[in-house]
Formats: C-alpha cells, sequence, structure tokens
C-alpha cells in the first residue's frame, strides 16, 4: 500500500471514529434528564466533531474528498438504544470503547503539537467517572449533581442482554438437535423444546433474583453500618469524605467545603458515603431482583425459541433444516451485536459465534443418532 494510500485509510478510520463517538454523544445528550450531564455529553460531542473537522482536513490536504458524514450501523444502534432505553444502557459500553482507544492519537504524527491525545484521554476519564463515580477535576454544582448518581447498575446492561439471548439459543439448539438426532417425532421435539426453555429461562430468572436480592441485603447491612458510623464519629466521616473529593479533582480547602455541607444533613451524608466509600447508589442498591429476574427470563426465551419455531409449522427433515436456518440466522445476528460492546469486525464475530453455536448442535445430533442407534432405533 502507498504511503498516501495508507495515510487515507488511517485518516478515514479516524474521522469515522469521531462522527460514531459524536453522534452517539448527542443522542445521549438528547436522551439525557440531568441538566448538568446533558452539558458533559454536549461538550464532549463537540470536542469529538473538532476532531473530526482536523480529519476531514487532512484527507483534503491530500487530494481526497472526505465525502458524506455517515455513523456506523454501530453508532446508530448505540444512539438508537441510548434514545429508547436511556443513557445509562449503553454508558458502560461507551466508556469502556473510549478507555480503549484513549492512546490512539499518541503515535499519530498528525496529532503532534495539538491536544488531541489529552483529550481522549480526558473523555475516557470522564466516562469512567461518570460510570463509577464523579468525573475528576468536575468541580461545584455539577460536581454536586453528578456525584455518583449515574452510577451502572451492577455492569453492562447491554452485555447482559445480549449474552442472555445467546445462552438461551445456543443451549436449546443444542437440545433440540440432540432430539432431532435421536429421531423422535415433531411433538415430542416440541415438547423437549418447550421444556428446555422453561426449564432454563426458570433457572436463570431464580439465580438472577438470588444473586441481585442477596447483593441487595449485603449492602443494605453496610449502608445501615456507614449510618451509624456517620451518628458517631461524624468528625472522622468528615474528614474521609473530604480527603475522597480531594483525591477525586478537587482543591483541598472546596473539598472540605463540600465534606461540610453534606455532613450538615445526615441524610445527605449517608448518600455521599454509600456512593464513594462503598461504591453503591443507594436508591437502587443493585437494582430490582424482580426485574432482573424477570429480564433475563424474557431474555433467556426470547433466544431459546427460535429453534423451536420450525416445528410449530412443519416437521421431519424440513423443519429440522429451517430449525438450523433460523438458529444460524441468530447465533450470527448475536455474533454482530457483540461487535458493539468489542468494536470488532461483524464479519469475523458472528462467524465465530456461528461456528461455535453450530459445532454445539453437531455434537448433540450426533449423541442423539448414536444413542438413537444405541438403544435399538
Amino acid at each position: 500500500m502507498t504511503s498516501k494510500a495508507s495515510d487515507e485509510a488511517r485518516y478515514r478510520a479516524n474521522l469515522q471514529g469521531e462522527i460514531d463517538s459524536a453522534t452517539v454523544y448527542r443522542a445521549m445528550a438528547a436522551a439525557e434528564k440531568n441538566p448538568q450531564l446533558t452539558s458533559v455529553y454536549v461538550r464532549l460531542a463537540e470536542v469529538e466533531e473538532r476532531h473530526l473537522f482536523f480529519w476531514e482536513d487532512r484527507l483534503r490536504s491530500i487530494g481526497v474528498d472526505p465525502g458524506p458524514r455517515h455513523a456506523s450501523w454501530r453508532a446508530r444502534t448505540r444512539a438508537f438504544l441510548a434514545g429508547r432505553f436511556g443513557p445509562r444502557f449503553v454508558l458502560p459500553t461507551v466508556a469502556s470503547l473510549e478507555q480503549v482507544d484513549q492512546e490512539g492519537y499518541d503515535d499519530q504524527p498528525e496529532t503532534a503539537g495539538t491536544n488531541m491525545s489529552d483529550q481522549e484521554r480526558s473523555h475516557a476519564r470522564v466516562l469512567r467517572y461518570i460510570v463509577g463515580g464523579s468525573p475528576q477535576g468536575l468541580a461545584g454544582q455539577t460536581l454536586a449533581t453528578l456525584e455518583g448518581r449515574h452510577r451502572a447498575p451492577g455492569g453492562n446492561s447491554l452485555r447482559a442482554a445480549v449474552l442472555g439471548a445467546n445462552d438461551g439459543l445456543t443451549s436449546n439448539l443444542a437440545l433440540v438437535m440432540g432430539v432431532a438426532g435421536a429421531q423422535l417425532q415433531t411433538t415430542a421435539i416440541l415438547i423437549t423444546g418447550l421444556s428446555g426453555l422453561l426449564a432454563g429461562a426458570f433457572s436463570m430468572a431464580i439465580g438472577e433474583w438470588i444473586s441481585v436480592q442477596s447483593a441487595r441485603e449485603l449492602y443494605q447491612r453496610q449502608v445501615r453500618t456507614e449510618a451509624t458510623e456517620i451518628r458517631s464519629v461524624p468528625d472522622e466521616e468528615r474528614e474521609e469524605l473530604a480527603l475522597i473529593y480531594e483525591a477525586k479533582g478537587l482543591p483541598e480547602e472546596e473539598a472540605k467545603q463540600v465534606a461540610e455541607r453534606l455532613m450538615a444533613d445526615e441524610q445527605a451524608a449517608l448518600d455521599a458515603m454509600v456512593r464513594e466509600e462503598l461504591g453503591l447508589d443507594p436508591d437502587s442498591l443493585g437494582g430490582s431482583p424482580y426485574a432482573a429476574g424477570a429480564a433475563s427470563f424474557l431474555l433467556f426465551s426470547i433466544g431459546a425459541v427460535l429453534p423451536l419455531i420450525p416445528y410449530f409449522i412443519a416437521s421431519g427433515s424440513v423443519a429440522l433444516v429451517a430449525a438450523i436456518c433460523c438458529s444460524a440466522f441468530g447465533l450470527f445476528t448475536i455474533g454482530a451485536l457483540i461487535t458493539l460492546l468489542t468494536g470488532r469486525k461483524v464479519i469475523f464475530s458472528g462467524s465465530r459465534q456461528l461456528c461455535f453455536g453450530l459445532l454445539a448442535a453437531g455434537v448433540t445430533f450426533g449423541l442423539g443418532r448414536l444413542i438413537r442407534t444405541a438403544v435399538g432405533g
């Protein structure tokens, strides 16, 4: 590849990344209900837009038309999810991607003498603190508003959704292929598949409920302990709060002032200590176990029903082939959706998911056929 062609490819990749980031930040800003966080997302988008102007100018400098700006399907999907479910749904994913990409401009000569590398690292830090606390260096009223109130509840919702559907599809596809390999009747395959769907979905839901409920009970105990400490040793708690805010980037005096204001109200002090010292959101304490269980049940069922759909309307080889096709489509789609989290190529991720899922199905189909032969079928 010639130097010009190599530069063009790199410039276009940088430009596309900035277009995608600006698109997602604009969508997050539009969906955010907190005005301070809206302002943060807007400022992040504005910086990314200045960066994309930079790369468009670089393309023109080598005689290449940058062309129209189009966000990638990944960015459009994240923007849609942010608008539909709120910025917090995609925030952990966006923060992780910024963390991975924050050094992307360090070795590119075109950005030398600019503050683009520093701005990318700043974006990663800001998002990390919004996910897990307060953004470093944000002070005053913005800090007080942002402080801990936008912590992601128990991980990445998008990741959980994708993997929950994948669990249902892969496990039930293997189960259905196993009984199909044993050459059972369509009714028996349907009963087995539906039983597998319900058993797996209930198991996932109950497991998720127990996990979240147990975590909530532990968190409630920690909150009660923290409340006791605030009443019994308020001076120590005040000093601890001041040190926390100072460590986050506030000047010493301002950190002490923030801690003093919070400790004047016992509930506000408890709220702050729970967020900062324990890393918890006292409003949710890890989320609702019932919502988590229901979501787990639904997502597992969505994946698990795919290999069963053809058996409701067909039988024999036609249903078997159609079940494999439906499942293959679902596996590839799930692999493609995983790229929203990883940024890998769609073909690579989708094909990998497809291969593993069909391999599992092939193994159980073969075992079903062997069992059928062994019992004299």
